[in-house]
């Protein structure tokens, strides 16, 4: 059934190539994107018998699949819940997540034997490669009878006075009654990322959240990496805050501002323009510093060097010298070492910008999610129209929780497509 096609095994891509024109046009369901929420979708809705066609412009089959978790597929969180999600709407992605969790996946893997790990906080990852999970979800697909075209550019879409869609594509017209944009954002846009979802978004009436990058590293100014840029490497523990979020990961100095896990989950909040609000970061999370430099009030050390048996070396000098942090600790005054102290703990960070979109995760934003129902995630005013994964704005935290939505709102829309 569907596009003859054939499976090349390139190392560890997998692409999938159609060798004649398909012979048919007319299906239930066609799903444009062949990520981790379209290649769910598609074969969530075969398996209840739907005809599904399944396109892709991209000659690599789930290539964010590939490159993510170091290559090692970060394929869920065990503690995916609403509150690791960012949404114009918040409560959108509370059904969709509830109807399918992250020991529904757990179950699919599972039943592949395909061996995984958890890591720190939750966070599953594969024992060997990304590709197993592309190639389940495949099998996924041609087990429920999905057809293919990929790599087949769609050209244009429209709907008929009777409700169907026609899909224009390179390799001719196809015609649905349901349509799913499973096209994803902005983010690393050599490995194909497009606005499409978007404009087929704007098209329908639906509005769109303005897509930003998000889980990204974060630039400093010149006179900032002037003094910190020289540290590209030097990592420490620190608790980052921003408009509320709080997160207490790893910090990473790199030759063009601050990265790590951290830094990656505060930018998703930080906003840039001139009324931006800096990061704050405590620098020795977990202890009462007060507490800490009271103890060593008659050290003959130089603050540099106490503060270098708790962070980098290197760093605490050029924080010390950046405070003027730099007479030896039992010759400060009360107040100096009080405003060491908070300094210590709420040292605020101004980010001139983000990497952009090649060094970002996901991208923050999307198709309003006001304008669809939480259940199925169909436009609500335009019946047989789906929006599902990267391409709507519900934007999970680092570890796991944006695979996670795609599974679960590629399966919400695959049981009602």
């Amino acid at each position: 059934m569907g596009c003859p096609r054939r499976l090349l095994d390139c190392g560890d891509l997998l692409l999938a190539r159609p060798l004649n024109p398909p012979p048919e046009t007319a299906y239930d369901v066609v799903v444009i994107g062949a990520g981790a929420a379209g290649m769910m979708c598609a074969a969530t809705a075969g398996r209840r018998g739907r005809r599904v066609l399944l396109l892709d412009h991209y000659p690599k089959l789930g290539e964010k699949i590939r490159i993510s978790g170091g290559g090692r597929c970060n394929f869920t969180n065990l503690h995916a819940t609403p509150a690791n999600y960012l949404s114009a709407n918040p409560p959108f992605c509370r059904s969709a997540l509830a109807r399918f969790t992250p020991h529904d996946f757990i179950a699919l893997v599972d039943r592949y034997r395909i061996a995984w790990h958890e890591k720190t906080l939750g966070q599953l990852f594969c024992d060997g490669s990304a590709t197993q999970v592309i190639a389940m979800l495949k099998a996924e697909c041609d087990a429920a009878g999905v057809a293919w075209r990929m790599p087949c550019a769609v050209h244009g879409v429209a709907r008929d006075a009777g409700g169907r869609f026609r899909i224009d594509t390179a390799a001719g017209p196809v015609t649905a009654a349901s349509l799913v944009i499973a096209t994803g954002g902005l983010t690393v846009p050599k490995i194909g990322a497009t606005p499409f979802g978007y404009r087929v978004a704007e098209q329908f009436g639906l509005a769109v959240v303005p897509p930003k990058p998000a889980l990204v590293p974060l630039s400093l100014d010149p006179e900032a990496l002037a003094r910190y840029g020289d540290l590209s490497g030097a990592s420490l523990d620190a608790e980052v805050s921003c408009r509320g979020a709080h997160f207490r990961e790893a910090l990473l100095f790199t030759h063009r501002g601050l990265s790590g896990p951290a830094i990656l989950q505060a930018s998703s909040y930080w906003q840039d323009g001139p009324a931006s609000e800096p990061l704050r970061v405590n620098l020795l999370p977990g202890i009462d510093i007060r507490a800490w430099l009271a103890q060593n009030r008659r050290a003959k050390l130089l603050p540099a060097t106490l503060l270098a048996a708790r962070i980098p070396k290197r760093f605490a000098q050029a924080w010390c010298d950046a405070h003027a942090f730099v007479k030896p600790v039992a010759e400060l005054s009360d107040k100096a070492l009080e405003d060491a102290a908070r300094a210590l703990g709420d040292w605020p960070v101004h980010p001139s910008g983000t990497l952009g979109y090649n060094k970002a995760e996901v991208t923050l934003g999307g198709v309003d999610t006001r304008g669809l129902s939480s259940k199925t995630m169909c436009a609500t005013t335009v019946p047989g129209l789906y929006f599902i994964g990267e391409v709507v704005d519900v934007t999970g935290h680092l570890g796991g929780f944006n695979f996670q939505w795609a599974w679960a709102s590629g399966h919400a829309a695959g049981e009602a497509a």
